[in-house]
């Protein structure tokens, strides 16, 4: 899986140009867990290889890229991207649209949102029950409250791939529309879910920090599946720069200039 060489301002740049032109798109910060997802499923690494935009969110990933001598320049998060993307959005006077969370969290994010941004406008807030992607009746209801609210920006936090399976379909009926996959970022925003210090981002260690807070939830997750992905990861990226295999796995590829 290639990722886009970019830090959070040129994709913030990059989106805001992309408005101002009409044409939208679709942005995805894979992890650990994506990675693993995509590498054994090929359909959700052609989802993803599709999006305009496809930026680094974990540390083992920027290891990876580091190792096999394609450095990034760090980590982009949707935890992160969520707040940008909304000063860009109020500045602009574009309205966004917030997806997913339990009940009553999309309206405390908004809150908290417009609070640092004045003048942001949140078109819309849904929290659609779990499984309401399994059916067609569950989905058309989504899509009909999102396209009936015309964003210029929508946050889905639905986790990887529904969310990402979602947007595929909404960008066929909002083509100007930006959309973000950004799972936990709408709790995140909302305070609801508790973020890890900057020191433990910085280190790579905020999968640690949701560990220690939701272990019921994460602890299979983290501990059998994405870590002994990302030991192979890392390690087949150390690999692959001593083979010069490395190069292909950086996106250089932009539809546009900023």
């Amino acid at each position: 899986m290639a990722v886009d060489p970019v830090g959070e301002d040129e994709v913030v740049a990059w989106v805001a140009a992309e408005l101002a032109a009409g044409r939208g798109g679709r942005i995805v910060t894979p992890n650990v867990d994506i990675c693993r997802a995509v590498a054994r499923q090929p359909r959700l690494a052609e989802l993803v290889a599709g999006a305009e935009v496809v930026v680094a969110d974990g540390m083992p990933l920027v290891w990876a890229a580091r190792l096999q001598g394609t450095p990034l320049p760090g980590r982009v998060t949707g935890a992160d991207l969520i707040w940008s993307l909304s000063g860009m959005a109020a500045r602009r006077g574009s309205p966004v649209y917030l997806l997913g969370g339990p009940p009553g969290v999309a309206e405390a994010a908004a809150r908290e949102l417009t609070g640092r941004h004045p003048g942001l406008e949140v078109c819309g807030v849904d929290a659609p029950p779990y499984g309401f992607d399994l059916t067609a009746r569950g989905r058309e209801r989504v899509r009909r409250k999102v396209v009936a609210a015309r964003p210029a920006l929508v946050f889905a936090g639905l986790g990887f791939p529904r969310q990402d399976l979602l947007i595929a379909e909404l960008r066929r009926e909002l083509p100007e529309a930006w959309f973000l996959g950004c799972g936990a970022a709408i709790g995140f925003a909302a305070g609801t879910v508790s973020r890890a210090p900057g020191w433990m981002r910085r280190g790579g260690l905020e999968w640690l920090h949701r560990l220690v807070t939701e272990p019921r939830r994460l602890a299979r997750r983290y501990l059998v599946d994405d870590l002994p992905f990302a030991v192979r990861l890392l390690a087949g990226s150390a690999v692959r720069r001593r083979s010069g295999g490395g190069r292909a796995r950086v996106r250089s590829r932009r539809r546009s200039a900023p």
